[in-house]
């Protein structure tokens, strides 16, 4: 048996040649320019609406000069990991920033957010001990416990009875991690974490919040999900990237200092990799204070979001139980998700579909995103091509009425309260 056959010879392979056949094979597609809100792919204009690029800060000004300028001084990587020779001052000065952004005593950094999941989770989660999982987490979630000696137990999407019945089966003998997304990537909802924090104290577990998509975007300053509900001092363990908000490559980790040592001098994958280049980390120190000094653009995202949010329950679309800029489109069929994307690719509209197993078996969706330097008209053009397949494919009512003029008549309600607010009916 040739060990590559299976490389040539399998279900994807068949998939992927039927879909491009088809001519709705929707990923690796070439972008040619920025990460913006208008993108060249493959010779063609197009509005993005597939991006984590959620502060639009990829191509700011301020940004790309702070990065030329880290050229300029320390060169483009440092050859060694943080262990041995890849410490630089940038690296320590971005610690402590991100340590104060979200009210941890230390960070570490990693070069990148899947890394700093991995080379957490398996220093933390030791022999006879417990990671207990939402069914949602992410993929460097899971791969992070399989990277462990521990055992791992998950419990359903948001369900805390669930939670409480897996934290009675390990009992209070064992130590126990809960690891959950604060904002889940696919769904665009949030974590319960009052609850989750409530029952880990109950049962004497601790709780570690892989905030990707909550930082820049949730939370005083940005802070992210944790901040949010105001539960700094409860949560022990935050991740984060810097590839979504903060406009570059790379993650982190905050906790308290005993955890962060222990980090430092037992994490292989922080030990044997090379460190954050020097670019990457002055464009993530200018993107963070931005975000300190700029709250007009989180202000402009949460409009942006529910202005999208609206027109399309407007026009019928079933958008789950989003609170956030991510936005899903539930399809539900796999082949009719792929379809959507295509007429929509067809339209100027950049989305990404998602299906199984990533999603649940009939509940493949159309990720939306949305970005602080989207315009009311970009909106519009992506609701009017949202419409046209929806009306195609049958997923929403061709008689339905949709009134332009009455599109965007909204006042603004970026209020932390509300959108708390908005955040509890996912739990009642």
């Amino acid at each position: 048996m040739d060990i590559f056959a299976k490389c040539r010879n399998n279900e994807i392979v068949k998939l992927v040649n039927n879909l491009q056949e088809h001519g709705v094979y929707p990923y690796f597609h070439t972008m040619e320019s920025g990460q913006d809100p208008e993108v060249v792919v493959e010779g063609r204009k197009m509005i993005m609406m597939g991006s984590n690029n959620y502060l639009g800060l990829t191509s700011d000004w301020r940004v790309k000069t702070a990065t030329i300028n880290a050229v300029r001084k320390y060169g483009v990587g440092c050859t060694g990991s943080r262990f041995l020779n890849g410490t630089i001052d940038i690296h320590e000065k971005l610690e402590d920033e991100i340590a104060d952004l979200v009210g941890k005593e230390k960070a570490l950094l990693f070069s990148t957010g899947m890394q700093s999941n991995f080379g957490s989770i398996s220093v933390l989660v030791g022999l006879h001990e417990y990671a207990v999982l939402d069914e949602y987490d992410h993929a460097s979630i899971i791969d992070g416990c399989r990277l462990s000696f521990g055992k791992v137990l998950k419990f359903k999407h948001n369900d805390m009875a669930d939670l409480e019945r897996v934290l009675n089966f390990i009992g209070p003998a064992k130590g126990k991690l809960i690891i959950v997304d604060g904002v889940y990537s696919m769904e665009g909802d949030i974590a319960n974490l009052p609850e989750i924090v409530r029952l880990a104290k109950k049962h004497g577990a601790r709780v570690m919040v892989d905030d990707a998509h909550g930082i820049g975007v949730l939370g005083k300053n940005g802070a992210g999900t944790v901040a949010h509900f105001g539960l700094t001092d409860q949560v022990d363990v935050i991740m984060g990237t810097f590839s979504k908000s903060l406009a570059s490559t790379g993650g982190f980790i905050a906790a308290d200092k005993d955890i962060i040592f222990h980090l430092k001098h037992h994490s292989r994958i922080l030990i044997f990799t090379a460190s954050m280049c020097p670019p990457n980390t002055a464009s993530v120190r200018a993107a963070l204070e931005i975000l300190r000094n700029d709250e007009r653009r989180r202000k402009h995202l949460w409009d942006n979001t529910f202005k999208m949010k609206k027109g399309l329950n407007l026009l019928g679309f079933d958008t789950g139980t989003s609170a956030t800029p991510i936005i899903p489109i539930i399809i539900g069929d796999d082949e009719k998700a792929f379809r959507m994307w295509s007429i929509l690719f067809e339209e100027g509209i950049f989305s990404t579909p998602v299906v199984s197993p990533a999603a649940p078996v009939g509940r493949a969706i159309i990720r939306v995103s949305l970005m602080a330097t989207h315009t009311n008209e970009h909106i519009e053009r992506a609701l009017e091509a949202f419409e046209t397949a929806g009306r195609q494919l049958g997923i929403i009512d061709a008689n339905r009425p949709w009134i332009k003029r009455n599109r965007f008549k909204y006042s603004s309600i970026f209020n932390v309260k509300q959108i708390r607010e908005w955040t509890k009916i996912l739990w009642r």
